[in-house]
């Protein structure tokens, strides 16, 4: 009978708990896979931002034609957040604070809108930082398709 106890003492012994090296490299694993995961939300949270640019370039661009279609020509920088029908009526900046606005390249028969990043958008690709379109669609940067997308 006492055999049979002192086997069953001897092994609970070595089942305490786990080790410190055990500890460690969970510790580890987590703060790898933790690492990946905020790079990613990251990387997420820049491109979604990208679409405010992206949105507010399109609805320039419709309100320059409305803005031609009534005054024969397109409206200039200044006229840009001016409410209709004297400007477009577009604020300069976006709503989440991350890309100013302003109309470059103006003629009376052509305009280039462009979105600059600003604040925390300044970390995204150096490519995508300034986006823009001009009287004709064309949309720049044309090298780097994933910026508009």
């Amino acid at each position: 009978m006492r055999s049979v106890l002192s086997l069953e003492r001897a092994s609970t012994r070595h089942m305490r708990g786990i080790t410190l090296i055990e500890l460690l490299t969970v510790i580890i694993v987590i703060a790898v896979l933790a690492s990946i995961a905020v790079a990613s939300y990251r990387s997420y949270l820049l491109r979604a931002n990208r679409t405010e640019a992206r949105l507010s370039l399109l609805r320039i661009q419709a309100a320059q034609e409305k803005y031609f279609l009534q005054n024969n020509r397109y409206a200039t920088n200044d006229e840009l957040d001016d409410d209709p029908p004297d400007g477009l009526g577009i604020p300069t900046t976006s709503p989440g604070q991350f890309y100013t606005f302003t109309i470059d390249g103006y003629t009376s028969n052509s305009y280039r809108a462009v979105a600059t990043a600003i604040n925390g958008q300044t970390k995204d690709a150096a490519a995508c930082r300034t986006l823009s379109i001009d009287q004709n669609g064309n949309r720049q940067p044309a090298a780097n398709p994933e910026c508009w997308r």
